[in-house]
């Protein structure tokens, strides 16, 4: 059974602590790597609209980290529409980094490895960050919906160390499983507390107050997509990435400690364009 944790509160850094003590996250961090920590900076717009990673869950995750003894931590994103460091500034992470000791990372601007991932479905050759490659990673992305692959969480998360981005976009849910089985998070830490609905940056904003974690991303995902009411059969790249042995979406597989799904769930609004945009994926 995969285990995921939900956790519902009111400070943010205690909540991502306690849920990644509850799925014992310390046991994914077996290697002697930096870890990099993988936020959701699609544009530079503040946590509170519901479009990008809130620093606090940041800071619980790094929190977590120093906890468990790891002290080589890097913040890295490259951002899709905006510049990284600014999205950091404007997000709080950068005194994250500084007041708690990490590195930040545009990875953008890393050097990139051509990879040729394993089995592909789709993404037979694809240039990926050397800092992704190098390190564990823990994906931190928010929780909120996508017009074209229906959500926008952990495994979908994992396109920010990679370039170029747009070049994705054609059968993007096979190519997000190939990407994913390359650069696999060892720990998936799902941003809820203030959440995003109709697509990923409307700017609709939910109130949650949730971390959602596990070790089993795609397993992260289904239950993170479930609290939005957006059916797993409806999120191709889960399927696919379980089909390339990444995780299972199986809610009868996966055992959901803390809050019950049914208590916190919230069906989201998706966009008008969901239903137009959604055969690319």
């Amino acid at each position: 059974m995969s285990i995921v944790a939900i956790v519902k509160g009111e400070n943010p850094q205690e909540m991502t602590v306690r849920a990644l003590e509850m799925v014992e996250a310390k046991g994914a961090l077996t290697e002697d790597k930096p870890v990099l920590v993988k936020p959701n900076y699609i544009n530079s717009r503040h946590p509170s609209t519901g479009i990008t990673t809130d620093s606090r869950v940041i800071e619980g995750v790094i929190l977590f980290l120093k906890q468990c003894g790891v002290n080589e931590i890097i913040i890295g994103e490259g951002s899709g529409h905006s510049d990284t460091f600014e999205a950091f500034r404007n997000a709080g992470v950068d005194a994250v980094a500084e007041r708690i000791g990490a590195k930040l990372v545009d990875l953008n601007r890393d050097e990139f490895v051509e990879v040729h991932p394993p089995n592909p479905l789709a993404l037979r050759k694809v240039k990926i960050a050397r800092t992704a490659l190098e390190s564990m990673v823990i994906s931190v992305p928010k929780l909120k919906v996508h017009r074209i692959t229906g959500v926008t969480l952990s495994v979908k998360n994992i396109m920010g160390v990679m370039t170029p981005k747009g070049s994705m976009h054609i059968a993007l849910s096979k190519n997000i499983a190939d990407l994913a089985s390359v650069v696999k998070p060892r720990v998936s830490v799902i941003d809820g507390i203030i959440a995003g609905e109709g697509h990923e940056t409307s700017g609709d904003p939910v109130e949650m107050n949730l971390v959602i974690a596990g070790l089993d991303p795609v397993a992260v995902d289904t239950v993170g997509a479930s609290v939005m009411g957006v059916p797993v059969s409806e999120v191709k790249h889960l399927l696919y990435a379980a089909k390339k042995g990444l995780g299972t979406y199986d809610l009868n597989k996966i055992k959901v400690v803390g809050e019950r799904i049914e208590d916190v769930r919230k069906v989201f609004k998706r966009s008008l364009s969901s239903k137009l945009l959604s055969h690319l994926a």
